[in-house]
């Protein structure tokens, strides 16, 4: 692990460290986690697509079925 210094506006900083607090981890651990996050889109991923599975939902317990019309031009067997 590397060291590092860095500045924040006091405002920043004050955030910070409250959502640090609620969430029972150190300030360096919650700045650890918003950079990986904030990276986290740029790093290749294998299946990136699968970011969104289950984002959105029909409430239609048949619509795999209806996609596979829609995709593939038949019914799923």
């Amino acid at each position: 692990m590397v060291r590092t210094q860095i500045s924040l506006e006091d405002s920043a900083y004050r955030e910070a460290k409250r959502e640090a607090h609620r969430l029972g981890i150190s300030l360096a651990e919650f700045l650890r986690r918003a950079v990986a996050l904030a990276l986290s889109p740029r790093r290749p991923a294998e299946r990136a697509w699968m970011r969104h599975a289950g984002c959105v939902s029909s409430g239609d317990p048949g619509a795999s079925r209806s996609v596979n019309v829609v995709v593939y031009g038949r019914p799923r067997p």
